[in-house]
């Protein structure tokens, strides 16, 4: 699949100023795409797909941990 249309974002607790300093996000109503920012040519950069339910749970695991 071509990440060229996602929106990605980094969250608000990345840390550093450097741009590749953190993992960054894209949803869409059925998938949660996520990939390593220190990658030099994101767009061609392998990541991960979740499920949302997948996602939501990974979420909740770490906000009580």
């Amino acid at each position: 699949m071509s990440t060229s249309g996602l929106q990605w974002f980094k969250s608000s607790y990345s840390s550093g100023p450097e741009p590749g300093d953190c993992v960054e996000v894209a949803t869409t109503p059925h998938a949660i795409h996520i990939r390593d920012s220190k990658s030099l040519a994101p767009t061609n950069t392998p990541h991960l797909i979740l499920a949302p339910t997948t996602w939501n749970s990974f979420v909740t695991h770490l906000s009580a941990s």
